[in-house]
């Protein structure tokens, strides 16, 4: 088993040159990609920059703002933004604070171009003490894009 300690006590400066107020801690890197937490303190910054690896912003705490090349948004907890490779990307706030984990894939995204996929399945509920039907999952991935038509709050987390 292995731990990684990350957060407060952990962090050190973090960012690309022209970054204040955000310091940060690698929790995971290989070939394959990295997993990073940013903490962002108020009116903190990382400057605007592009790099060659997809990356997902996953806000996990307080919120600000993003830029993707020339769109901006507000972000908050919950809420994750791709940061495609090879495009322009910041992130930035103003009087609050953010924590954020960095996620990023070696290389562009290979989705579009038959690139390896997760491994289909679904999961099987199974009330407490049940064991029978916990054989071997099969199943499928929802499209993407795919958005259901009613959400119902007793189903999980809202969208």
């Amino acid at each position: 088993m292995e731990i990684v300690r990350f957060g407060v006590g952990h962090r050190r400066p973090d960012g690309p040159p022209g970054t204040t107020g955000v310091s940060g801690q690698l929790i995971h890197s290989d070939a394959r990609g990295g997993v990073s937490e940013l903490a962002f303190a108020r009116r903190a910054s990382v400057a605007q920059h592009s790099n060659p690896n997809t990356t997902w912003f996953v806000v996990i705490e307080g919120g600000g703002y993003v830029q993707v090349g020339e769109d901006q948004a507000r972000v908050a907890a919950g809420e994750a933004v791709l940061w495609p490779a090879g495009v322009s990307h910041a992130a930035w706030t103003e009087h609050g604070e953010m924590r954020a984990f960095v996620i990023e894939f070696a290389g562009a995204d290979d989705s579009a171009v038959g690139g390896p996929a997760i491994l289909p399945g679904h999961a099987v509920r199974m009330l407490p003490g049940e064991t029978s039907g916990a054989g071997r999952g099969s199943g499928e991935l929802r499209d993407a894009d795919a958005r259901p038509a009613q959400y119902d709050p007793t189903q999980g987390e809202p969208h």
